[in-house]
């Protein structure tokens, strides 16, 4: 009932993980060096929260209880409303990169990260609202909501990128707080 949330879900998982991980250089700058330090020091610790979230809702993909999907999804997605916020913020306190257009991607880094948040509170009351007794409306608006955290993953994927491209790139996956292997989620158990 919920596999398609799930797999929608492991999307939106590959897009924080390309965030967070680009190919290391030995060449940069201090100054951009030490912005880097300063969101990748915030971004792993909510990344690793949103991760989970995620490996939460599809830990109840099986799961034949409404009921039970339900306050597993509302609390993943709660989740995900505050950990994008705070990575918004970390983005937002850390300045712009000391890089051409750094403001632009910037304040476009930010906007795609408070967007998700809101779409995800969004989801959060439209999971909250659906209704468990009925299984076949329960299943239509986890398919609809599914579907809706795909096109949030594609909207956001592009600001995201741009922060992260050329010298920006580079710093980031310096710094262990954005490297790929410190955020590879944990394989589930069961």
């Amino acid at each position: 009932m919920n596999k398609k949330l799930a797999a929608v879900l492991s999307g939106g998982t590959a897009l924080l993980l390309a965030l967070t991980g680009c190919s290391s250089d030995d060449e940069g700058n201090k100054k951009l060096d030490d912005w880097a330090k300063k969101v990748c020091d915030q971004m792993q610790p909510q990344v690793k929260k949103i991760l989970e979230a995620n490996q939460s809702i599809a830990s109840v993909q099986t799961e034949e209880d409404s009921k039970k999907v339900q306050q597993t999804d509302s609390a993943a997605f709660q989740v995900s409303v505050d950990a994008y916020k705070s990575l918004a913020n970390a983005v937002q306190d850390a300045g712009a990169p000391p890089v051409k257009d750094g403001e632009s991607s910037q304040k476009n880094a930010v906007k795609a990260l408070n967007d998700l948040s809101t779409a995800y509170a969004n989801l959060k009351k439209r999971s909250d609202s659906l209704d468990t007794g009925d299984k076949n409306k329960f299943g239509e608006g986890l398919r609809s909501i599914g579907g809706d955290v795909a096109k949030l993953s594609g909207q956001s994927s592009e600001a995201l990128k741009k922060l992260q491209a050329g010298d920006v790139g580079k710093a980031m996956a310096k710094q262990p707080g954005c490297q790929k292997n410190s955020l590879s989620p944990t394989p589930s158990k069961g």
